[in-house]
């Protein structure tokens, strides 16, 4: 029998300079371990986020198995359990199917699309319009397809994080205004020199609820011959005459250039939609990265918003008993002695200051079962925490009461007021 004679394996050693390299370059996860602060909040009891609700977003919900007043939620005329928005919704998906396996741009695009559409060019009296799947999505299509290399975008610095981030993806120079500031606007319109100019505010601001002074503000632009963008994702349907938001508000529909806007408030879906003049909205068509690389709004989303315009023409008195409950609360918040900043609409944030502090606020709030919403930075700036809360029609006088006796209580124990 032939002898099998054993092979011995020599061990090779990487090259010194390959294990210097290996020693000293860090992990692409170290960020993630080092980052704790949320965990700390999470062990101390106060963490606020991320918590399940088991129900409808009603004036009152199931978090976690436990009856709460919704006190946090966007859903400020109350429409997302309407029963003629979930019926339309469901004829839809028994239609349609659940998704259109496609993009806008080649096969996605559906009958109810473009009747969308054209029920939203209509509604804020623009040329045209264009649907986008989410609302952040269409600030990034808006604003990455016409703002290009030799033109400048000018925003407020407390404008929401999608518009910030679109104006990351395009190719233009970006400069930020102090908040409502006039002057300061006027100062960085001047500065753009001899170049296209777009001037991007939101409607209303998500954080401290006010609204911004679009008359003054479309005054400057056309000074200086900047054309106008407004956000106006919590403005529809709350402001208006009938329900069109801040441009309607000040009666400047003919006076602002483009008008954004989100499914996800008042409009009871998700999705988002850019209302402009038609050569506009024909250049994003054509042109729009994340519209042309998305898979289209579903059948069931875009059927619940057409139903939800429908609803805010036909009862006007939602938004009626919205401002109802809304004054009732900025009155009595104020007469206890809550700082609610500059708030002028059914979002009312109620100033706290640090975040510790804050935080032990909300936890008070969630354990007596109320639902708020803690903002702390980046989302506001430091030194400045809110609880913020936000309201709708359809919450009653007796939720209402029982909601200011616990603030009271609540402000009383950690010194807020």
């Amino acid at each position: 029998m032939a002898m099998v004679q054993k092979k011995t394996l020599a061990v090779v050693e990487p090259p010194a300079q390959l294990r210097i390299i290996k020693s000293v370059t860090p992990d692409f996860f170290e960020k993630c371990r080092n980052y704790t602060i949320a965990k700390q909040v999470m062990a101390a009891g106060l963490y606020p986020y991320f918590h399940t609700v088991e129900s409808e977003q009603n004036p009152e919900v199931i978090v976690e198995g436990r009856n709460m007043i919704m006190l946090g939620s966007n859903n400020y005329l109350g429409l997302t359990s309407h029963p003629k928005v979930k019926e339309a919704s469901i004829a839809a998906v028994k239609k349609y199917g659940t998704g259109c396996a496609g993009t806008r741009f080649l096969n996605g695009t559906l009958d109810i699309h473009v009747k969308l559409e054209e029920k939203l060019a209509a509604f804020f009296h623009k040329d045209a319009a264009l649907t986008f799947s989410t609302g952040y999505q269409t600030n990034l299509g808006v604003i990455s397809s016409l703002a290009g290399k030799h033109d400048v975008v000018v925003i407020d610095k407390l404008d929401h994080a999608s518009i910030i981030d679109a104006c990351r993806l395009s190719y233009a120079e970006v400069k930020k205004f102090k908040h409502s500031d006039m002057a300061s606007l006027e100062y960085a319109l001047k500065e753009c020199g001899n170049r296209g100019k777009l001037v991007v505010v939101d409607g209303v601001y998500s954080m401290e609820g006010d609204i911004a002074p679009l008359p003054d503000i479309v005054t400057i632009c056309k000074k200086y011959g900047a054309r106008l963008m407004v956000d106006d994702a919590h403005g529809i349907g709350v402001l208006g005459r009938s329900g069109c938001g801040t441009v309607e508000h000040f009666g400047l529909e003919h006076e602002v250039d483009i008008i954004v806007g989100t499914y996800s408030k008042s409009l009871a879906s998700i999705g988002g939609f850019v209302a402009a003049g038609e050569e506009v909205i024909h250049y994003m068509k054509h042109t729009s990265r994340p519209l042309i690389f998305s898979a289209s709004p579903p059948p069931s989303s875009v059927a619940a918003v057409i139903a939800a315009l429908d609803i805010i023409e036909a009862e006007p008195e939602r938004r009626q008993q919205l401002w109802h409950t809304t004054n009732k609360m900025m009155k009595a918040f104020k007469q206890m002695g809550f700082d609610t900043g500059v708030s002028e609409t059914p979002i009312i944030p109620l100033v706290i200051g640090g975040m510790e502090q804050t935080f032990m606020m909300w936890k008070t709030l969630f354990d007596e079962g109320l639902f708020v919403n803690s903002v702390v930075p980046p989302a506001t700036t430091p030194g400045r925490c809110l609880i913020r809360t936000s309201f709708m029609a359809t919450h009653t006088d007796d939720m209402i009461d029982r909601v200011l006796g616990i603030f009271e209580m609540a402000g009383k124990k950690h010194g807020v007021i």
